[in-house]
């Protein structure tokens, strides 16, 4: 179920939703973001990495940040020359974590894929309120600044 993101940002270049925690969320949200992508004109390299990024972090959200009950995910992309933002929030102060699995495991590559999918453009910032935001770049949207993935790095490009 979509919420209305009270505040949110407005403007052609700029999408804000707000989501419960029911998995089937996640699909709305990838075809949120696929219609958005389409209708600004991304190449079509872009929207596939764009779909699969935003779906790795809306899954962890849904799966890693359902406390405290009642909260809810939002959703934010932001288009930009050359590519997209996305940003997805949620009221968990866990923070995603990059690490090495070995090959007999059966979950935890998802960042090590939103890694390889945004050549490292990615991390998690602080936001107004409770929780955090996860921020990925999905094609060609560098701005010359040096980012750090993982971790509070205070460096979240505008």
């Amino acid at each position: 179920m979509m919420l209305p993101v009270p505040n949110a940002p407005a403007g052609p270049d700029v999408v804000a939703r707000r989501w419960t925690h029911d998995p089937r969320n996640a699909r709305r949200a990838r075809d949120d973001l696929w219609f958005h992508l389409l209708k600004w004109g991304m190449p079509d390299d872009v929207t596939d990495s764009a779909v699969l990024v935003l779906s790795e972090l809306f899954g962890n959200a849904v799966r890693h940040a359902g406390e405290p009950r009642g909260r809810h995910i939002e959703t934010r992309f932001e288009r930009r020359r050359g590519g997209v933002r996305i940003e997805v929030h949620d009221a968990s102060e866990a923070e995603p974590q990059l690490r090495q699995v070995s090959g007999c495991e059966e979950s935890g590559r998802g960042l090590a894929l939103v890694d390889v999918l945004t050549g490292g453009r990615w991390g998690v910032a602080g936001r107004e309120g409770v929780g955090k935001l996860v921020w990925a770049e999905c094609g060609d949207v560098g701005d010359g600044a040096e980012l750090v993935h993982g971790g509070r790095d205070g460096l979240v490009p505008s």
